[in-house]
């Protein structure tokens, strides 16, 4: 695994102050290039850690240097006005308010795929299952509202994911959620929060952490 390294700049631009926007958009674009498999898992790690620690925007370019074009959206050149330029919209169908609606039926989100900053879920008499254990995290804190009405939502995490419940059940269930925990993963202040929001309503809502073998238990992992 390597990250391409830094090359020696006299450009001005390189040594202005990094934002935490610009952070975020070195991330995010390392989220998508993770998502269509142009970087391993750890590689991928690696830069988003080199990202939130770099102080300025000469330290963010080589993160993503070796990447197409359309990914180097984290450091463009200042505006006329000293702005830095905008971070292109995301597609359509990863769009934050991405919405996953069963009526009488069943619906699943699963595989590898970009988690908005919102989803929201809606079972009436049907079923929907949200699974997150391959997907990317377009940032650190997501947002899932689920409401179930006559219904159930599950959602399915990875361990080191801490899944916070805000919502509320009338004649309901709300399970599997613990603002304390990251199912068998220690929680760090670093650790991706899922925020669960919503109603259910003679419904359930159920938070699932995949199980460990006791073969994995043995070995601590």
């Amino acid at each position: 695994m390597s990250v391409p390294a830094a090359s020696a700049s006299n450009d001005p631009h390189h040594a202005m102050r990094a934002s935490d926007a610009d952070r975020d958009r070195v991330a995010d674009a390392l989220r998508e290039a993770y998502a269509e498999g142009r970087l391993d898992v750890d590689e991928h790690n690696e830069r988003i850690d080199r990202a939130y620690k770099a102080k300025t925007l000469g330290e963010l370019t080589p993160l993503l240097s070796d990447l197409p074009q359309r990914h180097i959206t984290a450091a463009p050149a200042p505006t006329a006005g000293g702005a830095i330029g905008s971070q292109p919209p995301m597609p359509a169908e990863y769009a934050p308010g991405s919405k996953i609606t069963a009526v009488f039926a069943e619906q699943s989100r699963g595989g590898r795929w970009m988690v908005p900053s919102q989803t929201t879920a809606a079972a009436v008499f049907g079923s929907v299952t949200i699974d997150l254990r391959e997907a990317v995290l377009t940032q650190r804190e997501v947002v899932i509202i689920a409401n179930a009405v006559f219904g159930s939502i599950q959602i399915k995490v990875p361990h080191g994911v801490v899944v916070r419940d805000e919502g509320t059940a009338i004649f309901g269930s709300r399970t599997g959620s613990d603002r304390n925990a990251a199912g068998d993963v220690p929680v760090t202040p670093d650790s991706p929060v899922v925020i669960v929001r919503g109603v259910a309503l003679f419904g359930e809502v159920s938070v699932k952490y995949p199980k460990i073998s006791k073969l994995g238990k043995f070995l601590g992992r």
